[in-house]
């Protein structure tokens, strides 16, 4: 496995685990346990899983026009 497929499965876990945050931070708020600080975790979650989201196509576009497989 190349250096650039690990790193592309370690962006996708990554974004994994953000999207997995995000749904538990609100599902906590909803659930009537939670307070505001679950629902900033969950913007800050769902904004990190949005960026490494952009960074993960950059990386891809980048690598192919770079010709790195």
């Amino acid at each position: 496995m190349s250096l650039r497929a690990i790193h592309i499965v370690f962006i996708s876990a990554s974004i994994v685990l953000a999207a997995m945050v995000t749904v538990w931070g609100v599902v906590m708020f909803t659930s009537g346990r939670g307070g505001m600080g679950h629902v900033l975790f969950a913007a800050g979650s769902a904004l990190s899983a949005g960026l490494m989201s952009v960074y993960a196509v950059k990386f891809v576009r980048k690598t192919r026009e770079l010709g790195i497989q």
